[in-house]
């Protein structure tokens, strides 16, 4: 058997390219932005044509920089950002419009319609998740009454749909020449449109979304020893290599942080922030504002679920400052600036530039900078756009605690806010409880590694994945309890000024 598992990561901001070995370490990579595309307030928007060229040069690239060839690959896996939406034409290739992005709100009104009209709990119940703006089924249902000539191509059976992993894996395996459409159940449940219980598109939630049946991939394992296909001579690995491992980005880090256990848990900080909760094949439905949600299937094994907190912004608020508000030339200096003061000044922000996700879900909330005065500095702004990244953490943390009963005694966290060790420590002192990265921080492509690697033997079972993990680094918090909850009580404050803010219809 070849020596290394490949994984294709495509993330909000960018696409990387990963290998690794049997140990889990990295020996290859290859990373690559593409542009945020917003044509107006609260849309955001990804080309997926440039995301499948940038995918197409990662891959080629990452295995010339490592020396390696296709045949050096025992599998490909691949992991994604998860509800942002791509409908194509599968006798042409072409997307009918830009990727609608998880991010984007302009299907609030289709949302609140959905709650107006008595089908949110069939919704919750059903698929485990709220109608939100988050999820795909209203940004389908968008293109489909938008985007001339989709509907009527949908009946036809030309026009469809799939996250940006289905769209990538059709494309690597033959594209109009025979590509594959499937899924899995960790992205499939992020749609409001499958049954949790019976892993399968409802027809129910499909007749309320008003969504043929026929846009739809098949929803296969996320660890599927059989795989889905195989990539192409002609594409950018240069020859066949299987493709047997599918998972949503923070299902996939949920499982490179190896939290095979109900009530092991992981942060991963990355564009938002989305905290997961194993319990195991038991379905926890959340009573406090989380989802419930598909964890991962591995092969024959019966499906895991999690409790999800989700949160919109967070590393992207990072982003804010140095893109739109030109106050750091890049994220590393966040810290350095934070660093330049004690604390926030009692200023807090709260960038609800989405609206509100976990455990709130108000698409009605808008950012809000609070408790300004003149003595307030830019590395004030620094601090507290640090600490909104662990506050609304928390927020997720208490709510994970009331619906599953147990009390984290440690966070393990991944991403690319990790790299900020005053935001790690900040974590610690918000919640209470020690903090601890480990050794690949990377652990979103590692856990598609994983999948992919599991499927086809490269590793034996879970067990030989938990000797791989190890710990880089822990921090311990500082703060005194009277501290934390002073600090809390004043969040919650500056969150209730950001709501009610746009009007949406209810």
């Amino acid at each position: 058997m070849p020596d290394f598992v490949g994984a294709v990561d495509q993330g909000t901001t960018s696409t990387r390219f990963m290998v690794f070995d049997h140990d889990g370490s990295q020996v290859g990579r290859h990373q690559l932005e593409h542009e945020q595309v917003l044509p107006r307030s609260g849309w955001v928007e990804h080309d997926p044509v440039e995301i499948w060229e940038r995918t197409r040069d990662v891959v080629s690239r990452g295995l010339d920089e490592a020396g390696l060839a296709h045949t050096d690959l025992a599998a490909l896996g691949i992991t994604n950002q998860r509800e942002t939406t791509v409908v194509w034409d599968r006798t042409t290739g072409e997307p009918y419009c830009n990727a609608i992005v998880w991010q984007d709100t302009r299907t609030d009104r289709i949302a609140a319609r959905l709650e107006r009209d008595g089908h949110g709990d069939t919704i919750r119940h059903k698929a485990g998740i709220p109608p939100a703006t988050y999820f795909s089924g209203g940004k389908i249902r968008w293109v489909l009454d938008n985007v001339d000539g989709v509907r009527e191509a949908a009946e036809r059976g030309d026009a469809v749909f799939g996250t940006t992993d289905s769209w990538l894996l059709w494309h690597l395996t033959g594209g109009v020449d025979g590509g594959v459409h499937v899924t899995d159940p960790t992205n499939a449940s992020r749609t409001m449109l499958m049954d949790l219980e019976t892993l399968d598109w409802d027809d129910e939630l499909l007749e309320i979304f008003d969504i043929p049946r026929s846009m739809l991939p098949q929803i296969r394992l996320s660890s599927c020893p059989e795989g889905y296909g195989t990539t192409r001579v002609d594409g950018p690995l240069g020859g066949e290599v299987p493709l047997t491992g599918i998972l949503g980005d923070q299902q996939a880090a949920t499982v490179g942080q190896v939290c095979f256990s109900p009530g092991e848990a992981k942060n991963t900080y990355g564009t938002g922030n989305f905290m997961l909760l194993n319990t195991g094949t038991e379905m926890v439905r959340s009573e406090s504002g989380l989802l419930t949600t598909v964890g991962y299937q591995l092969g024959d094994q019966d499906p895991v679920y999690c409790l999800e907190g989700s949160i919109a912004v967070t590393g992207s608020a990072v982003q804010w400052l140095r893109d739109q508000l030109g106050v750091i030339r890049d994220a590393a200096e966040s810290e350095t600036l934070a660093l330049e003061v004690e604390d926030s000044g009692d200023v807090y922000f709260v960038p609800a530039f989405s609206g509100l996700f976990a455990p709130y879900w108000r698409s009605d909330a808008r950012g809000a900078l609070v408790g300004l005065s003149r003595f307030h500095t830019k590395a004030h702004l620094a601090r507290a756009t640090l600490e909104s990244i662990c506050w609304q953490s928390r927020d997720v943390a208490e709510a994970m605690a009331t619906d599953s009963g147990v009390d984290l005694e440690v966070l393990k966290v991944d991403g690319g806010v990790t790299a900020n060790d005053l935001c790690m420590q900040t974590q610690a002192d918000v919640l209470g409880v020690p903090v601890s990265r480990p050794v690949v921080a990377e652990t979103t492509a590692l856990g598609a590694a994983y999948a992919a690697g599991l499927a086809v033997g490269f590793w034996k079972d879970t067990d030989e994945l938990r000797e791989n993990w190890a710990e880089d680094r822990r921090w311990e918090p500082q703060w005194s309890e009277d501290r934390r909850e002073e600090g809390y009580a004043r969040w919650k404050k500056a969150v209730a000024r950001t709501l009610d803010w746009v009007e949406v219809d209810r």
